[in-house]
């Protein structure tokens, strides 16, 4: 993933930034707890596509 287009994006739920998992492939919201999946290189930043993060992939 490009960190320039990292950088310009947000969590669509919380406006908050979001961390990029090179071994999932995934954008994470730390602040709404989700994960948004990223396809081919393009995040999918819906709501109804993320899942739920636990707290144990939190870190709580």
């Amino acid at each position: 993933m490009d960190t320039r287009l990292l950088e310009l994006l947000v969590c669509p739920v919380t406006k908050g930034s979001l961390e990029f998992q090179r071994e999932t492939q995934e954008l994470i919201s730390r602040s709404a707890r989700l994960a948004y999946p990223v396809r081919e290189g393009i995040p999918i930043l819906l709501e109804t596509e993320a899942r739920t993060l636990s707290d144990d992939e939190l870190g709580l």
